[in-house]
């Protein structure tokens, strides 16, 4: 099974791009966040498209924000929109969504962004991972945590950790919160399979950042012991993120079972000589 996770950052404005990237790269299953569409809305921009290649789709999106979904060729059981218990900001936002695809329970999920440490934005980011770890926590060894968790968990995951003080995405508490939730047994299998590389998933579209490989991780693939120890390959798409309107984030793919040919790197080799814009840097938002 290959299964990949992407924040797409609009995925009307990403339609070009991500259906001959599904055709090249073929995932099982992909989780979407930040999709920006209702829908009934996605359904009529990617339903067809979905279909004729043999996948099924659960959405749990709004207009013009957030929105996340799962896209399947071997299944979606139990669908479940949103999380239970989680607060709203002030209503409730289109988060998450999980299903059973092949008998690994799937969340996709867009954590809150923060904003401002110390704002109700962020005492809602708490909470809303507090949520999804009681969620997470009914079947954790069968679980699968994908998406873009708008946290860095350590200092090697941002190009400068100077540049970062003082904002959300690195504090403390939000990585306790991570951690947490990692302690119902998920590992993070991109870190396990790379643990000393220089890897990230996101960069700023500013300032040249990508192109000088100044990003960061927050894009994460969380599983439980049974589906980690099935871990074959794990990677970063880069190639997802060049080009002509690509999303400020990269896929992450991680291969169950069966490894593809080659030795799957995660990235480029950092720049011998990168210039650290600390003033045109930009946290993702929402």
């Amino acid at each position: 099974m290959r299964l990949v996770t992407w924040n797409v950052n609009s995925l009307k404005q990403r339609m070009p791009r991500l259906l001959p990237w599904l055709d090249e790269r073929q995932p099982d299953v992909l989780c979407l966040q930040e999709t920006k569409l209702a829908d009934d809305a996605l359904a009529e921009l990617l339903g067809d498209e979905l279909e004729s290649r043999g996948y099924e789709i659960a959405a749990h999106g709004e207009a013009a924000w957030n929105g996340v979904a799962i896209v399947s060729r071997v299944g979606l059981d139990d669908v479940a929109t949103g999380l239970a218990g989680a607060p709203g900001f002030p209503h409730p936002e289109a988060r998450a969504v999980a299903a059973t695809c092949d008998g690994i329970r799937v969340h996709s999920v867009y954590v809150p962004n923060g904003r401002v440490p110390d704002s109700d934005h962020y005492e809602y980011k708490l909470k809303w991972l507090a949520a999804l770890r009681d969620v997470v926590a009914a079947a954790p060894d069968a679980a699968v945590v994908c998406g873009d968790m708008n946290i860095a968990p350590s200092d090697a995951d941002v190009f400068d950790p100077d540049a970062y003080v003082g904002q959300t995405h690195v504090t403390p508490r939000e990585r306790k919160a991570l951690e947490e939730l990692m302690a119902l047994g998920l590992h993070d299998v991109v870190r396990d399979r790379w643990p000393d590389q220089r890897v990230f998933s996101y960069w700023d579209y500013r300032a040249g950042m990508f192109h000088q490989d100044l990003g960061m991780r927050i894009d994460l693939v969380l599983a439980g012991e049974p589906v980690a120890a099935r871990v074959r390959a794990a990677w970063i798409d880069r190639h997802a993120r060049k080009g002509k309107g690509p999303s400020d984030h990269a896929p992450v793919i991680v291969d169950l079972d069966r490894a593809p040919d080659g030795d799957i790197g995660p990235v480029v080799p950092p720049p011998s000589n990168p210039v650290v814009r600390r003033g045109a840097k930009k946290l993702p938002q929402a």
